[in-house]
């Protein structure tokens, strides 16, 4: 009989993957780390029985936090990544020849090496670009003290629980805000608005206060359970508004082939369902 992993996200609701191969299983005082092979997604990585990326469809969350800030920025050369250690945010973001300069911040070296070696088809590669500066550091301290300044800042945490709650925090976002460019992006994960709203409404709820272009745009992660996923949106400029035809020509002259994003998907992501505009501050 098929073994399930259940996850154990929320008391009422729940999804469930089989097992179908058992790869790792290390338990810690902390948490408990697992990498199982999925016959539909492939290898799964949990955190205490919680998804936190597949094989499978692992493309659409990292392309949807990757393009569609560069693409709407149009000239970014500086990009930051904080979290991120499974390398597949600095694959997406490493597509971009225009991009010059990638600073990955992850609090956990081990995190890094472990994905090497069981998910190297998330990094593809990335930790050998030359243009990759990873630093082994706590996100909200190295934001502080930010090493430069950055056209884009991509927050690629864990739900705000444990070591990722500082970083959905006023200050961080208040940090972040200084670390950016005139013009630059803040995109940041915030979860399944169906089922982690309160997630959602706190952070826009800083991003109103700070930014002068603030919201949020979707995308379905099939794993990620519970309806679309959110990722937040921050700038002081007017990218949010590019054409469509501006798009699709930096697409186009990006010379990058995803398999989720396009300039129309780019587009049709900020048009919110009615549940998900209530839940703007």
């Amino acid at each position: 009989m098929t073994k399930l992993m259940m996850e154990t996200l929320y008391p009422e609701y729940a999804q469930a993957l089989s097992i179908d191969e058992l790869l790792y299983d290390s338990e810690t005082d902390h948490q408990r780390l697992k990498v199982f092979q999925n016959n539909r997604f492939g290898r799964v990585l949990t955190l205490d029985d919680v998804v936190q990326t597949t094989e499978g469809d692992n493309f659409i969350y990292h392309e949807m936090l990757t393009h569609v800030p560069i693409l709407a920025h149009g000239a970014a050369k500086r990009v930051l990544i904080i979290g991120g250690g499974d390398g597949g945010m600095a694959r997406e973001v490493l597509r971009h020849a225009s991009v010059d300069h990638v600073t990955m911040v992850e609090i956990d070296a081990g995190v890094v090496e472990f994905s090497k070696t069981y998910l190297p088809m998330l990094s593809q590669g990335a930790f050998d670009d030359p243009r990759l500066n990873l630093v082994i550091a706590d996100g909200a301290d190295f934001m502080k003290t930010p090493d430069g300044t950055f056209d884009v800042i991509i927050v690629d945490s864990t739900d705000p629980i444990g070591p990722g709650e500082v970083l959905f925090t006023d200050t961080f976002y208040g940090h972040a805000k200084n670390a950016l460019t005139p013009g630059g992006i803040l995109v940041t994960q915030n979860g399944v608005p169906f089922v982690q709203g309160d997630e959602l409404t706190n952070t826009l709820r800083a991003f109103k206060a700070l930014f002068d272009d603030w919201g949020c745009y979707l995308a379905t992660v099939p794993t990620y359970a519970g309806g679309p996923m959110a990722f937040g949106w921050a700038t002081d400029g007017e990218a949010r508004n590019v054409d469509l035809a501006t798009l699709e020509d930096r697409f186009a002259a990006a010379g990058i082939a995803p398999d989720y994003y396009t300039p129309e998907v780019h587009k049709a992501a900020f048009a919110l369902p009615g549940y998900v505009k209530k839940l703007l501050p």
